[in-house]
């Protein structure tokens, strides 16, 4: 099952894609703030019990669709999980014994078909297409064999980052990685349900049409469930808490010389059994709000 935020006639709500032909089923009205509130409340499968009870009311074509969770209390992403990026790095360091993690917010992400915005600081927007866990049930210290269990659905997500700005802190990386709008997540989330733990699952990312990434899950060194093993030690994950498990080779920011995103481009993060996040760029105003 597909499930998503949406907004429609100044109203945010969340609901069910059953069937794109046949359009939304509207969830918001059955008593759920949102689609977080839904989580922490309820499960997947009675949701989408409930969703095959009603009708569908909106199409999909008169939505404008945002981020799958609209305020997760956690967004929590890893850097340089595929085997084949710690060799990109070209330092003759041995892979990593434990995750690289850090946070970002929800404003420095939108959500399918809404403009990537290049901030005036900088003209160093890069891509990056991942694969997103989004928590269903919570949990702390969670065992490696357990995690699949606390997992409610997948998404895209395309961790936008300001390269320059990587670099201000000498061991930091979140200012590059939360500009505002600096990337997206969605379409929609998909069940976890619908996918078989064991089986590898593939994201690529275009750029105007021209494949830039692309690798599977096979070739994570920290699979799904070693990420929320290692993460659920040192904090309490909650549903609607997000985990975007790290980008392939081929950012903007490795071709010689780097190719930066530029107003007008168009990006798509490709996740096999979930769909296609599709954004354009653009420049964001310097008017201070």
């Amino acid at each position: 099952m597909k499930l998503l935020s949406f907004e429609h006639a100044g109203r945010v709500g969340f609901g069910a894609l059953m069937d794109p032909r046949t359009g939304i089923v509207d969830l918001s009205r059955q008593g759920y703030a949102d689609l977080r509130d839904a989580l922490s409340r309820t499960t997947t499968v009675e949701l989408e019990r409930l969703a095959g009870s009603l009708p569908a009311t909106l199409a999909l074509d008169d939505v404008r669709l945002l981020p799958p969770i609209l305020a997760p209390e956690k967004i929590i992403c890893v850097g340089v999980n595929y085997g084949k990026r710690n060799e990109e790095y070209r330092d003759g360091s041995a892979p990593p014994a434990y995750p690289s993690v850090f946070p970002r917010f929800p404003g420095s992400f939108v959500g399918h078909g809404q403009p990537l915005l290049r901030p005036p600081e900088s003209d160093q927007l890069d891509y990056e297409g991942e694969i997103a866990l989004i928590i269903g049930k919570p949990g702390r210290r969670i065992a490696a064999a357990d995690a699949w269990s606390h997992v409610a659905g997948l998404t895209c997500l395309n961790e936008g980052t300001i390269r320059d700005w990587l670099r201000h802190g000498k061991f930091n990386v979140t200012q590059g990685k939360n500009f505002d709008a600096s990337g997206s997540m969605g379409p929609w989330m998909v069940t976890a349900d619908e996918f078989d733990p064991a089986a590898p699952l593939t994201v690529s990312t275009r750029v105007n049409g021209e494949l830039r990434q692309q690798d599977s899950t096979d070739n994570l060194m920290f699979p799904f469930a070693e990420l929320i093993r290692y993460i659920s030690i040192w904090t309490t994950l909650r549903p609607g808490d997000v985990i975007s498990t790290g980008t392939p080779i081929g950012a903007g920011v490795r071709f010689t010389p780097p190719r930066f995103l530029v107003p007008g481009d168009v990006v798509e993060v490709e996740v096999s059994g979930i769909g296609v996040l599709t954004n354009s760029v653009a420049d964001e105003s310097a008017q201070p709000t």
